[in-house]
């Protein structure tokens, strides 16, 4: 029997239920994880008491959902979402029961629920409560439906997408009748709102097997979800620095950076305005001329449909629109580059242009990935040296230059021009050297 060690306030909850004639016990995803030795990010509890019944037996609590039978119990400031066994009424948007009604019955609880792996419940002194076989499910390593697929996917149609995140996240494959049920119903996607899709894509985008994206194609969902993409997967490259179609490249790419929203998002979408700008030469040698620009236009509208946040939309696209930027290990250049992208994202641009040597052709990235470490080394020792690189550093400032009687935008062009003699010469961030040089600029009319 498997023995799962339960936090104190979670053992004090059930503990509590059961002493005052009720059933409680830990269910779904920190079962799960708990039996494939997986640390659990939250313990959910469910219980044959009512809501009520619930509010009574502790000191403070919060109606989080409390008509879907859901109190959160603060213990020591610490939220535990606790709710009552239920059956889901008829679903009539793909979304949500239209009513829940509450049950004594814990199996009944359970067969609501979307996967057999996440319909597990765990009383520490009765052990697993396990009806539709989950435990054989987690050694198989498969992602099975609870009874008929169909019926699980009509009732809430992000359970698709859900498939495909679990089996991302696990490393599991999806169960035959599963799979096939996805590809029959995969239209009903589009109930979903977009919000709760872009969430499912971030956990499977992060996840250890970002390459799983590439079920949403063989499912039939990625027409539904980024259709945007779909061309890169028939579009070669049949150039000297690739060894990979788009499609392939870009999933290296994404393999090879760190698991965060701006990074595997902006390897995602670095390249898919290559199949547009596709052209071929006399000798066979495909180019993608102007795909940065193309590719920061789709990125753009897909990242708006998902309905991202501007600071992430923004980010992802200053990234995708200087991913080819090319620079030596040269520190003026590695400057004016920290001046072009911020210092907020030089780094995360290495990381991009790393990524993207890492998918191509292994030939010719290995010198390409030695320059850009250089290139951080210089940009860490440009740092310590405290050289400046925007205009707010430089030793002369908007004030000044109304004292020696200028004014209007000529103002902003003079600093512009002064932060590139910076950018070349840290040295010559002096009051008395920018006025000279300051001087010189209005004799050249800048």
């Amino acid at each position: 029997m498997h023995k799962i060690a339960l936090p104190d306030k979670v053992k004090y909850i059930i503990e509590t239920l059961n002493v005052n004639g009720f059933e409680g016990y830990v269910v779904g995803g920190c079962v799960r994880d708990s039996i494939i030795n997986k640390e659990p990010h939250d313990w959910d509890i469910t219980t044959s008491a009512l809501p009520e019944e619930m509010k009574a037996l502790f000191d403070k609590t919060i109606d989080t959902g409390i008509q879907h039978g859901t109190v959160t119990i603060m213990l020591d400031n610490e939220p535990f979402e606790v709710t009552t066994y239920r059956i889901d009424g008829e679903y009539e948007d793909c979304r949500r029961p239209k009513e829940v009604f509450f049950t004594k019955d814990i199996v009944k609880d359970l067969e609501r629920r979307d996967f057999t792996i996440n319909a597990m419940a765990y009383h520490p002194g009765e052990g697993l409560v396990d009806p539709f076989e989950g435990e054989k499910d987690l050694e198989l390593g498969i992602i099975r439906c609870v009874g008929k697929a169909e019926d699980r996917f009509k009732e809430d149609a992000l359970r698709m997408l859900r498939a495909v995140r679990f089996s991302a996240k696990l490393g599991f494959d999806i169960e035959k009748n599963t799979w096939e049920a996805i590809k029959r119903k995969s239209d009903l996607i589009d109930k979903v709102s977009v919000e709760r899709i872009r969430e499912e894509l971030n956990k499977l985008l992060l996840s250890n097997y970002p390459e799983r994206l590439f079920y949403l194609k063989e499912l039939g969902l990625m027409r539904f979800i980024l259709p945007e993409f779909l061309p890169a997967f028939t579009t070669e490259q049949n150039n000297p620095y690739h060894i990979y179609n788009v499609a392939e490249h870009t999933m290296k790419t994404v393999q090879a950076v760190d698991a965060t929203v701006l990074l595997r998002w902006t390897m995602l979408l670095h390249d898919i305005g290559k199949p547009s700008t596709r052209t071929t030469d006399d000798f066979g040698i495909d180019h993608f001329y102007n795909h940065d620009t193309k590719s920061l236009e789709i990125a753009e509208r897909i990242l708006k449909r998902l309905k991202f946040d501007n600071k992430t939309i923004k980010s992802v696209l200053k990234l995708i629109e200087h991913h080819d930027y090319r620079f030596k290990p040269d520190p003026n250049e590695v400057r004016k580059c920290i001046h072009l992208i911020g210092k907020e994202l030089f780094e995360d641009l290495i990381a991009v242009q790393v990524a993207d040597a890492l998918g191509q052709n292994p030939d010719f990235s290995n010198e390409r990935t030695s320059d850009l470490l250089e290139i951080l080394e210089l940009y860490n020792m440009i740092l310590r040296n405290n050289d400046p690189l925007e205009i707010k550093d430089l030793a002369i400032g908007g004030n000044d230059l109304l004292e020696l009687g200028l004014k209007g935008k000529v103002i902003g062009e003079i600093l512009e021009a002064l932060m590139k003699y910076v950018l070349m010469d840290p040295e010559l961030n002096k009051k008395e050297i920018l006025k000279g040089l300051t001087q010189t600029l209005l004799k050249r009319e800048i």
